[in-house]
């Protein structure tokens, strides 16, 4: 497609760092879009070092993991939810899982409170603090939805939370 002069940039979808340097030996890679967030960070260690040394561009897609880090999900709105939803069934929505992330939802309910932002916000903001992140994929359900994910966005996170000590 890019030969044909069809699309520009040639990018990938949840790749490692194996299937990068082998899709880059074809054609080059302009970007990447793995999940991250504060509840899913395994691109950390290697992917986005990786990205960053060699000009890709990092989209990333689940900043709010699912809704988790919006705040908004406790266990009777998970037990709401219709038979069909993908969350009943999925890990981070089952026990042990549950358990601890919505512990560690109200532990960043705090943090947020503290950086004077939404959780949402408080989650978006983390994740673009690094300069690997070109931009992040977030969902919505609504306009009014979007108007209050990305109030906070441009929030200027203390040094603490900037380096993932609040976090420890």
């Amino acid at each position: 497609m890019v030969e044909r002069g069809k699309v520009r940039h040639a990018g990938v979808s949840n790749f490692s760092v194996g299937q990068l340097r082998r899709a880059q030996a074809l054609h080059p890679v302009a970007s990447l879009q793995p999940p991250y967030s504060l509840l899913d960070r395994g691109v950390e260690a290697e992917l986005l070092p990786y990205c960053a040394a060699h000009g890709i561009g990092v989209v990333a897609y689940g900043p709010l993991a699912h809704g988790l880090l919006t705040g908004k999900y406790t266990r009777a709105r998970l037990a709401d939810l219709p038979a069909d939803d993908w969350r009943r069934r999925g890990a981070r929505f089952q026990e042990p899982e549950l358990t601890a992330n919505l512990a560690f939802v109200e532990g960043l309910r705090r943090i947020a409170e503290g950086e004077g932002c939404s959780l949402a916000g408080l989650a978006i903001a983390w994740m673009l603090r690094r300069p690997e992140i070109a931009s992040a994929i977030v969902g919505a359900r609504s306009p009014a939805q979007i108007a209050e994910t990305v109030k906070d966005v441009d929030q200027a996170l203390s040094a603490e939370v900037r380096g993932d000590r609040a976090f420890a």
